[in-house]
Formats: structure tokens, sequence, C-alpha cells
């Protein structure tokens, strides 16, 4: 039987502090995602913060493809990721990753244009009557 004065403490995502200005806007939401964390502000998919899944690791900026230049114009360490050309990446082991980061939490922030995407809606499957 477990011992009831043991309590189990929740490992904290390693890039929780990045995050955490956005969270007194009212609209900000964080949920899980392939093993990471995805920042919601007003209603679109804005950042995702991933740590458990290299090369995957860092910050992810969700964007579309005709925003990408002008995204990197600003942030030039944004390269699309091989598997997932969709959306910017800079991995946590870049030098300047904390820089990066703290610019993207600024600018999703201040609800810059070339970040963010519509959620997809989710598919329920339909149950067949019988």
């Amino acid at each position: 039987m477990p011992n009831p004065h043991i309590f189990r403490v929740k490992k904290l995502h390693p890039h929780q502090h990045l995050w955490e200005p956005l969270e007194a806007d009212p609209t900000f939401v964080l949920r899980p995602f392939f093993g990471g964390k995805t920042i919601y502000l007003g209603g679109k998919l804005m950042l995702f913060f991933c740590a458990r899944r290299p090369p995957m690791n860092g910050i992810w900026a969700c964007t579309d493809q005709t925003r990408h230049a002008a995204l990197r114009a600003t942030l030039p360490e944004l390269t699309p990721f091989p598997d997932h050309p969709k959306w910017l990446h800079v991995p946590d082991t870049h030098d300047r990753f904390e820089h990066v980061a703290t610019r993207l939490v600024e600018l999703a922030r201040r609800r810059d244009p070339r970040l963010g995407v519509e959620p997809v809606a989710k598919h329920r499957a339909k149950r067949r009557k019988m």
C-alpha cells in the first residue's frame, strides 16, 4: 500500500519559464501536444515547446510557409524542420535559443500577424446506428 504521506511531484517543463509571461493573457491556453506543450492565444496556435523528442526539442513558431521569409528576416535562427516544413524551429541546443524563444514569446504576446495558425478541428468518429 502506498504511503499517504508521500506526494508525487509533478515534473516541470524545462521551457516553462519562457511561456510564463503569456499566462496573464485571458485567452492563454496551454495544451499537451506530441510530448511538448502548445500555446494558444486568442484561439490561435502560436508556439510549441518540445523537450522530450530529440531532434525536435526546442521552440516552434506556428506559422504558414507564406510568412516564413518575413519571420526569418527578424529571427534568422529559425529554420524549417526537414520532416515538418510548415512551422519554423530553433533547437534548444542552439547558442541563441533563449534569445529567440524570448523574442517569439514577445511577438506572440503582441499578436504579431506572422505568428499563429487556426487549429484544425478534431474529427469525431460517427457512430453507426444498428
